[in-house]
């Protein structure tokens, strides 16, 4: 089997026999029963691969959909003029490079359908190409914008670049309102949904199916496909993994399934993800190595995110469909950007939960963040995570307390006061997170309950922190509350560890170790 990895272009995956998994009927349902779309998924997720469907179905090339469901459904096959803008191809850094994009667009389509010497700003450029090519075709026009918010995204953190983008844009995307009566269909398609007085602000009649529940589908793989086109493949990846079929099953939900981008709808797979790891028929984090987005890095900083609170977020759906560039919550920017997906819904106040979608997202993401967080670097950080659980599993709490110190240096000076709690909360909540992955780690942090429990085969940790407090403090707590009494008839040997961080020595102080007897 050939697996399109990488490939975006309908008609050369059909014509190279790549596999393909049959979305056409949903594209069917979207082209008949509306006109103005937006859809947002994240990266990687297939969206230029829709958008190039679109375009071919549009194009009226019949012959690209045989044995298709839209070869059935479609019984006109019209060929309409395509504007097809792609926002993936370009570096946005300086203020003019999106109008530099917009222009190399514009030019092309003037080429084809004809330009005026009045139309100088890139909005009268589009909207004069629209009404040339519906008066030239005798046809409306089919506009898809493909990452769209490309420039914006780049530019977080920029407000003066994000506002020139914005300045360029808005109008330019307004065209698609005011040219109305010369348009037969439009999509736009991007990671984030910019809202208010960002580029939607006058993009009214632009339905947004990101979290229509018809639509969950459109990009992504979803469980019943992969038995429907996969199952072969299935069974190879078992044998090459030493697993049984239903174990290869579950490994593959576990890593790459548990997106829902609406409540109570079926998962849908990590298509990336899955593809690579049919083809090379090994688990992998296929995503990741593919880079994650530094501004999401700059967001969580910029707005001093407690890492904590991502593992139990609830918004809601106003929340989570838009993005303000004024606004310093990162929450939606990191939903969007498919870190944090839908988990649980409370229709009665109409709130969202939100957690990790699966085992490659939220162990990528912890890693990720570690070395902007901690003093380590990404090639080291995989090793220092080893020799933690190493040194936890042979009940080296010394050593393991030694290395998280290591952790703690050089921590920036900037950070101060209530900052400096967040970071070293947030330093402890990647580490244990990432230990996670390898050992049982329960971590609590609401008044009365203790801070950190950590299981191995021979060993279970109660830990305690203290901030500007004293070891003993924390251990005196373990012992009042009697955090360690659960575990009072496990076989495995009990060690309490109460643990001081200093804000002046800006590192854990000391810590102190017993073990634990009834």
């Amino acid at each position: 089997m050939k697996y399109p990895i990488g490939i975006q272009d309908f008609q050369s995956l059909r014509q190279d026999g790549y596999l393909y998994i049959d979305k056409t009927e949903m594209i069917f349902q979207l082209v008949k029963t509306g006109r103005y779309y937006f859809l947002s998924r994240p990266r990687r997720f297939g969206k230029s691969l829709l958008v190039s469907t679109l375009k071919a179905y549009f194009e009226g090339k019949r012959e690209l959909f045989r044995g298709l469901a839209m070869e059935r459904l479609e019984q006109e096959w019209a060929a309409y003029p395509v504007l097809h803008l792609d926002l993936n191809i370009d570096k946005y850094d300086t203020p003019e490079s999106v109008d530099r994009m917009l222009n190399d667009s514009l030019t092309e389509w003037e080429q084809r359908y004809g330009s005026r010497p009045s139309e100088v700003t890139p909005a009268l450029r589009f909207a004069g190409i629209v009404r040339r090519a519906y008066e030239t075709t005798g046809k409306p026009v089919v506009v898809l914008v493909d990452e769209y918010d490309k420039p914006m995204l780049q530019a977080i953190g920029d407000e003066a670049l994000q506002e020139g983008f914005r300045n360029s844009l808005k109008p330019f995307y307004g065209v698609l309102k005011t040219m109305d009566r010369y348009i037969k269909f439009a999509l736009l398609t991007g990671v984030t949904k910019f809202g208010k007085v960002s580029v939607f602000s006058d993009l009214n009649n632009l339905e947004d199916i990101s979290m229509n529940e018809r639509f969950v589908g459109l990009c992504g793989i979803t469980e019943r496909e992969i038995h429907e086109y996969m199952e072969p493949q299935l069974h190879e990846l078992a044998a090459a993994q030493g697993l049984s079929y239903e174990e290869a099953c579950g490994r593959l939900k576990e890593m790459y399934d548990g997106y829902h981008f609406a409540e109570n709808t079926e998962g849908i797979y990590n298509p990336f993800s899955l593809l690579n790891t049919f083809k090379n028929r090994r688990f992998g984090s296929y995503w990741f190595e593919t880079g994650t987005p530094t501004y999401l890095v700059e967001l969580l900083k910029k707005s001093r995110y407690n890492l904590q609170d991502m593992t139990h977020v609830e918004t809601d759906a106003d929340v989570l469909n838009s993005i303000h560039t004024s606004s310093l919550n990162p929450i939606p920017v990191i939903y969007q950007s498919g870190y944090l997906t839908i988990k649980g819904y409370d229709k009665r106040f109409g709130l969202y939960a939100l957690g990790f979608p699966n085992e490659e997202v939220e162990a990528g993401f912890m890693k990720f963040l570690l070395p902007f967080y901690a003093n380590t670097t990404e090639v080291d950080a995989p090793f220092q995570i080893r020799q933690f659980v190493r040194e936890v599993e042979g009940g080296d709490v010394d050593a393991f307390l030694h290395r998280m110190q290591s952790f703690f240096a050089d921590l920036p000076y900037e950070i101060t006061g209530g900052d400096l709690e967040r970071h070293y909360q947030n330093v402890l909540f990647i580490v244990f997170k990432l230990m996670g992955l390898y050992t049982q780690v329960e971590y609590h942090t609401s008044e009365g309950r203790i801070d950190l429990v950590l299981q191995t085969p021979s060993f279970v940790y109660v830990m305690e922190f203290k901030l500007d407090g004293t070891a003993q403090e924390a251990m005196d707590q373990i012992n009042e509350k009697r955090y360690a009494l659960p575990f009072a008839k496990d076989s495995r040997k009990v060690l309490k560890v109460g643990v001081n961080f200093s804000a002046q020595q800006r590192n854990i102080e000391h810590w102190l170790v017993e073990p634990f007897s009834v």
